[in-house]
């Protein structure tokens, strides 16, 4: 009994050594997408003086939720340029933003086919439960066998790990929509793509919008780990101040990710907010969703013989 063992990672070798013999094209051609993509965001970060990007940066916190998270902001990253981590600071955030538009661009599409199929749902629940549930640096691994060491293998470990909340958050929003609404919409005959854009996706925007928040927050939290491969920025600086026992470096650069969540997190947070559906009129957020479709009332028959 002594002797039984499973080749689950002789498997899982052959697997990933499989993947890049017939795949390494492919892999290549995502590797220099993402790094290219990455490199324009951090230029457009770096390339300003700091403090235009400041500027900018306040003016869409003071737009998203008033002049205090404005003020915050600024400081905030004030802060970050007085312990010079302005450059490691604005290439992390370059990695998050590249890293959560990826993960909200495959989660958002993957969580309305789960809300629209019970079968699709099913299959991909225990595969969330999967990704959430393996160490996050096991995902390496892999990637640095597919993409090398550097950004790209942070970024696509990132991608892995942060997706699952956007993915369910949006399963959650759209089948929690009242299904009367949507039911009012068919009688209108309007198209399924129809009732998806204008009444189920507005009445799940803030658990989506929840779900973008918690995908921008995870994938701060792999910047670290990010750093171990190559990635550079404030997870590299940590990375050094480790293997160095160095206690100040580890705190400058752990407070500089801390400012960056609390700026991100506030944003999202507060953009959710703003787009929740709000009553009018003493209506319901469904009377007001529904409200496009009210024109679809005055010509039913042509409408039902379209849809």
């Amino acid at each position: 009994m002594n002797d039984f063992r499973l080749p689950l990672g002789d498997w899982a070798d052959a697997v990933i050594h499989f993947i890049t013999d017939v795949f390494g094209g492919f892999f290549t051609i995502v590797r220099s997408i993402f790094a290219g993509f990455y490199d324009l965001v951090d230029f457009a970060l770096q390339a300003p003086p700091f403090w235009v990007v400041i500027l900018v940066l306040a003016a869409i916190a003071w737009l998203a939720k008033g002049w205090k998270l404005a003020v915050g902001t600024a400081l905030g990253l004030l802060v970050i340029v007085g312990v010079d981590q302005w450059d490691n600071a604005m290439s992390t955030l370059a990695l998050v933003l590249v890293a959560s538009l990826i993960a909200v661009v495959i989660s958002v599409p993957l969580g309305v086919l789960a809300a629209r199929s019970d079968v699709a749902s099913k299959v991909i629940r225990p595969i969330l439960d999967f990704m959430q549930t393996m160490p996050a640096m096991v995902y390496l691994i892999p990637a640095l066998i597919l993409f090398r060491v550097g950004v790209v293998p942070g970024i696509v470990a990132t991608i892995i790990f942060a997706m699952a909340p956007g993915v369910r958050l949006t399963e959650l929003g759209i089948r929690g929509v009242d299904k009367e609404v949507v039911e009012a919409g068919q009688a209108f005959g309007s198209s399924p793509w129809r009732i998806l854009r204008q009444i189920q996706l507005p009445l799940a925007m803030p658990s989506i919008m929840a779900g973008v928040n918690q995908v921008i927050m995870l994938s701060l939290s792999m910047v670290v780990i990010a750093g171990m491969v190559g990635a550079g920025g404030l997870g590299g600086e940590v990375v050094q101040s480790l293997t160095r026992i160095d206690v100040g470096l580890g705190f400058e650069a752990g407070l500089s990710v801390v400012i960056l969540a609390i700026i991100l997190d506030r944003v999202t947070g507060a953009l959710g907010t703003k787009r929740a559906p709000r009553r009018r009129n003493g209506q319901s957020p469904a009377t007001d969703a529904a409200e496009p479709l009210g024109p679809e009332a005055e010509r039913l028959p042509a409408a039902s013989a379209t849809a």
